[in-house]
């Protein structure tokens, strides 16, 4: 069963990814009528929500936006930054819309924030003591106890990251409509994109679920 979990996950996540890139290409041809590119749409955001002390700037790469609660600084890939369209909208308003969960204290992305360093930890060393686990784990079953507790932390972690996703795009939809950059034409394209963009966090937390009840069951099985 959890196989087959594994390769839905797999076949799913494929799937999503392509049809995440072909709404993204389609929707950045979408000019916005206020003529504003995605960079002056995060800043606009910020402004209009009385955040002054964060900081937009353009990154390398595609889909590479994020926002960093330390630095406070909103990242957009340079397409995003630069671009003026419905796409680059959505994924502005959505990256500042975690810098509002930010300047609100939001409970989720407290909780994300406070986990990274454990998670930072666990991604870097869960795998190998998960494969040494399996491999010692009639003669050192503690080892794949071990494996499964730091493959746990990054589990709880996607799931922590959901509702923190799924908020950020609901206060980005909610803006762009109520300050007018989208309408009634392009308000459905930002919901689209954004829908298909959490659906990748979706499946990342099945997957991770799903591997982390495999080694569960391997260990209850010894």
């Amino acid at each position: 069963m959890i196989w087959l979990i594994f390769i839905a996950c797999t076949i799913a996540s494929a799937l999503v990814q392509g049809a995440l890139k072909r709404r993204f290409t389609k929707y950045s041809k979408v000019r916005l009528s206020c003529g504003l590119t995605g960079a002056q749409i995060a800043q606009k955001m910020l402004y209009d929500n009385g955040i002054f002390d964060v900081q937009v700037i353009p990154v390398r790469g595609q889909l590479t936006d994020h926002y960093d609660p330390i630095k406070k600084t909103i990242s957009l890939s340079e397409d995003v930054y630069n671009k003026c369209s419905i796409a680059s909208a959505a994924v502005a308003a959505h990256e500042t819309g975690h810098a509002l969960q930010h300047a609100t204290a939001y409970a989720p992305l407290k909780m994300r924030s406070a986990l990274v360093p454990a998670v930072n930890f666990a991604s870097r060393t869960v795998q190998w003591v998960l494969l040494a686990g399996v491999l010692l784990m009639n003669v050192f079953p503690q080892l794949l106890l071990a494996g499964i507790l730091l493959f746990a932390v990054t589990t709880f972690f996607t799931l922590v990251t959901l509702p923190v996703e799924v908020n950020a795009s609901a206060r980005a939809i909610s803006w762009l409509t109520n300050s007018g950059i989208a309408d009634y034409e392009t308000r459905p394209m930002a919901v689209d994109a954004l829908k298909w963009a959490a659906y990748t966090y979706f499946i990342a937390a099945i997957s991770s679920l799903a591997t982390l009840l495999y080694y569960i069951g391997l260990s209850n099985r010894n």
